[in-house]
Parts: structure tokens; sequence; C-alpha cells
């Protein structure tokens, strides 16, 4: 009778089998790693808009009580005297695209930097970065659901705008990459400041003192064309300027700036804020006790 040699049969108990061969490759590995940061990253946006749901009352209703104000006082009571202003368009549906870019960024900045400084004070942050989840993932989980909130308030005072006049968007395309990026702008802004923050008050510091004076100064009430220098060159070193204008563009037609260049500004605030802000999430910077 043939037997296998020594050989043969040594060969056979030492082969691994096809499963361990694929569980070794690298291609396998990756894949998991890519699925496990997926499910990590939905996880980390799915909680974010829970809350964001949860607590509406203060994250959804006071924008849009806010904004109504503003659309009454500014819109029908100042721009019935005003008339018509650049390109022929009513003083209201002037302000329309800069009071909804004010709002998208405003709470877009305002939910991340609560919401991070939050988990940061409960020392909650400090087992995430241990975990296997990249940074990457940790920034665009909050980053991601602080952009919803933004785009959806800025939904909903677009929809009460209509109340007050009518608009046509002319570029939708430019309409929803300027709405994208300047929330995520503010969004990065507001993880920056959830960092360095070491008390409640300190996330209001920088929207009371930096964020509002520069969103006035950013062309939402009025033209900077208006302006005489030295004001209008100062006003045009302010980035808001530039998300304003460009969305303003994308719904009237219309820009006090070249819509390149805003594109341009608003991209270099993306690339540059997100490297700082995975900087200090690499180096634990104000967030490890």
């Amino acid at each position: 009778m043939n037997t296998p040699s020594r050989n043969t049969v040594q060969h056979a108990e030492v082969r691994p089998t096809d499963d361990a061969d694929a569980a070794a490759h690298p291609a396998v590995q990756r894949g998991g790693h890519a699925t496990a940061n997926l499910v990590a990253l939905g996880t980390l946006v799915r909680r974010e808009i829970a809350r964001i749901l949860r607590i509406w009352t203060q994250t959804l209703l006071p924008p849009a009580i806010t904004m109504t104000l503003y659309f009454v006082i500014f819109g029908k009571l100042i721009g019935s005297r005003i008339g018509s202003i650049e390109g022929g368009f009513t003083y209201m549906q002037y302000i329309v695209p800069g009071l909804v870019m004010m709002s998208i960024i405003t709470n877009s900045y305002s939910n991340i930097s609560s919401s991070f400084f939050g988990l940061k004070f409960s020392r909650a942050v400090e087992e995430m970065l241990v975990s296997p989840m990249p940074n990457w993932v940790i920034l665009s989980g909050y980053v991601a659901g602080a952009v919803a909130r933004g785009l959806v308030v800025g939904v909903l005072v677009l929809f009460i705008a209509l109340f007050f006049t009518s608009l046509d968007i002319q570029h939708p395309l430019i309409t929803f990459a300027s709405v994208l990026l300047g929330a995520i702008i503010f969004a990065l802004a507001g993880f920056i400041n959830a960092v360095y923050a070491t008390k409640f008050d300190d996330i209001a510091l920088v929207p009371t003192f930096i964020l509002t004076p520069l969103t006035y100064l950013g062309g939402v009430f009025y033209s900077v064309n208006m302006l005489s220098e030295p004001w209008q060159g100062l006003s045009r070193a302010n980035p808001i300027l530039y998300m304003v204008n460009a969305f303003r563009f994308g719904v009237l037609g219309i820009s006090d700036v070249n819509v390149p260049i805003a594109f341009v500004v608003m991209l270099g605030f993306v690339v540059a804020l997100s490297v700082f802000a995975l900087h200090l999430l690499k180096r634990g910077i104000g967030l490890r006790s």
C-alpha cells in the first residue's frame, strides 16, 4: 500500500489555511481597518445629530426666532425706506444670503465648541484618544455633526425668508459649495476653541468678541463697495466677507469680491485649520490631564 512520504505529511500539517492567509493579507487588514473607521465615524455623526434633535429648543428654535426678527426689523421696517440696492434687488433680498450664512457659521461654531468641550469637561475625550480611532475620524465626526446643524438651520432660515421675499437661486452648485465650506471652516474653528478652552466661559469668549464683530463687518447688511478707505481694505481682510459674497453670488448672482478668489480663501482656511486641529489631537494639547 502506498503511503505519503514524511515530507509530504509534514508539509500538509504546517500549511496555513486559506482563512489564515486571507486574514494575514495586508489588503484584507486595510479593509477591516477602513470598515471599523467608517463605523466609528458613523457612530460619532449619529450621536451628534441625535444630540441636536434632542435639544432642538436650544439648537434649532433660537436661530429661527432671531433671524425672523432680523427680517422684520432690517428687511421690512428699514428696508422699505432704503428701496432697491445693488443689482436692482430689494434690501430684503440683498440681506437674506448674508443672514442665512451668518446663521450657518454661528451654529456650526457653537455646536462643536459646546459639544466637544462637554466631552472634554467630563474627561470622556481621554477614552476616545486612547481608542483605536484615528484622529481624522474623531475630527471628521464632530465636524460633520456641526456642519449638519449649520445646514439645517440655514435651510430653516431660508424657508422663513421666503415668507418675506422671493428668491431665485442663480447658481445652485456655488450656493451649496459656499455654505458647505463656510460651515466646515467655522466647525473647525469651534473645535480648536473647545480644545483650548478650560472653562465654559471660554466657549463664549470667541463668539462674543471675535465672531460677532467679523460677521457684522462681513458685508451681511451692506455692500463693502459703499465703504471708504481704509475701511474697505480692512473689510477685505475679513474671511467672512468672502463666504457671504460667494453665497450671495450663488443666490442673487452679484458679489463684492471675485468669486474664484473667495473659494481659494475658503479652501485655504479649511486646509490650514484641518492641519492645525489634527496636530492638536495628535499632541493631545489641552486634552490630556
